[in-house]
């Protein structure tokens, strides 16, 4: 008789299945990413049941038939979170939240559920991390639980779907998906079967029940979910913290959501209380700013529909070596040296022998092309050892040809400089007929980066 195989090969990134090992992943083309795993028993258990978007739902209907209030949102009680999110939560809507160890992924679900038990929301708490005694420990640290936010420890997820089935909570945390395991898979928990039949079960109970479920995951040394990617192909939203441990604030962006835009972020800071929402982070991020250095320039950026101020710093110095060594934090290293290298080739500055070193102050990550002539501004005042005066913000994309660029909601930009007391503001020429100035604030167009060199450095 031919042998039965009980194990087969899964894709560590995709999720794809193979009878046989190979080095590189078919589907994904991603390489040693197979690893063998049990194979889950061919009955009809928890991954053959649908999962219908309505009760009792078994035949197509027309768009015409649905009504146009189905999507039903209600706030999590934070306004930045909220904000990401695109206006709050979906009921039956799955969010996956991702982060580093410690960076408070526990804690702001756990501030969240502590909100919807406020609001009149059945929510259910589910943890195979930590027992009870240690929620209760961080939960005295956040304030008050209501009697409407229950807690569960619990790994076994046939359990937890009985449980889950028979409350009918409004919202369930799953702290982490690494943790849970099914009964139907023979695979340690937090291998590639556990986690795709562990996830295929609670969107079933999100889309069958009505559900919002936030789950918690693990990321891996590259900053991923750990786990296959079609768990995030699965669930409505995808959440990532930012941040650096030793530093108290934290960034929360979207990576993907189907109810919302994923060009929106959220600022918070990690207090004694737990995480206390930043609603003005350009305070934040010119906290300390040096008065008279060289190499210091404030710009402006925009992260969906908020301007944020932003301090550009950096350091250019002389080479001990042949080769000059470039350095970026906190932005794009090769836009980085696309920008010098049209400062060399541009305006005539030689910087083939000098070590540069950029950073965006406040350990916050941006890519937007507006920070170009900050970044540029940044590095010839290093070079010449000439502060740009502190009362100056800039912003604007910087071409090959050293032409500035125009950006957008420009006028945004100028209102949060002025609202923040700065007077002089270096932008885009195109921008300038198309803006209302406020008062107080001196607004500069510059065509290329040669124009603005000479406007602040003479």
């Amino acid at each position: 008789m031919a042998k039965i195989r009980s194990t087969a090969f899964f894709c560590s990134e995709c999720g794809y299945e193979s009878s046989k090992w190979a080095g590189q992943c078919p589907a994904c083309h991603a390489w040693n990413t197979m690893v063998e795993e049990p194979t889950a028993p061919k009955t009809a258990g928890a991954g053959a049941r649908r999962a219908t978007p309505l009760r009792g739902a078994a035949a197509p209907v027309c768009l015409k038939d649905v009504p146009a209030d189905s999507e039903e949102r209600f706030t999590t009680g934070s306004e930045e979170l909220d904000r990401v999110l695109g206006g709050g939560t979906v009921a039956g809507s799955m969010v996956l939240v991702g982060g580093d160890p410690g960076i408070g992924k526990s804690t702001i679900l756990l501030q969240i559920c502590r909100n919807y038990a406020k609001n009149g929301k059945k929510v259910l708490y589910i943890s195979g991390e930590e027992s009870l005694r240690q929620i209760r420990m961080r939960a005295e640290r956040i304030g008050e639980m209501e009697d409407d936010l229950r807690f569960l420890c619990e790994t076994n997820l046939d359990l937890i779907r009985g449980v889950m089935e028979k409350d009918r909570p409004d919202v369930a945390v799953i702290d982490s998906i690494q943790t849970m395991f099914s009964e139907n898979v023979s695979a340690a928990p937090g291998s590639v079967s556990q986690v795709r039949e562990s996830t295929n079960v609670l969107l079933q109970l999100a889309k069958g029940e009505g559900i919002t479920i936030f789950i918690i995951g693990h990321v891996t040394k590259d900053g991923q979910v750990a786990g296959p990617r079609v768990l995030e192909h699965m669930v409505d939203t995808v959440l990532y913290f930012e941040g650096e441990k030793n530093v108290s604030y934290r960034i929360l962006r979207a990576v993907k959501n189907r109810f919302g835009s994923t060009n929106e972020i959220g600022v918070f800071e990690m207090t004694e209380q737990g995480l206390r929402e930043v609603p003005n982070p350009s305070e934040y991020m010119l906290e300390g700013r040096p008065v008279g250095a060289s190499g210091a320039v404030v710009a402006c950026s925009v992260e969906g529909s908020r301007p944020i101020l932003l301090e550009i710093q950096a350091l250019v110095t002389e080479t001990a070596f042949g080769i000059a060594r470039r350095t970026a934090a906190g932005m794009d290293f090769n836009r980085v040296n696309l920008l010098m290298a049209v400062l060399e080739k541009r305006c005539r500055i030689p910087l083939s022998h000098y070590d540069a070193y950029i950073n965006i102050a406040g350990g916050i990550r941006m890519n937007e092309p507006a920070m170009d002539l900050a970044v540029v501004m940044a590095i010839v005042s290093s070079y010449k050892d000439i502060p740009v005066g502190e009362e100056t913000v800039l912003f604007g994309e910087v071409g090959l040809s050293g032409e500035v660029r125009s950006v957008s909601m420009a006028e945004y930009r100028v209102r949060e400089a002025a609202k923040l007391g700065f007077t002089r503001c270096v932008l885009p020429g195109s921008c300038i007929s198309r803006i209302h100035i406020p008062e107080g604030i001196r607004c500069v167009g510059v065509s290329s980066v040669s124009e603005a060199i000479r406007e602040l450095f003479g």
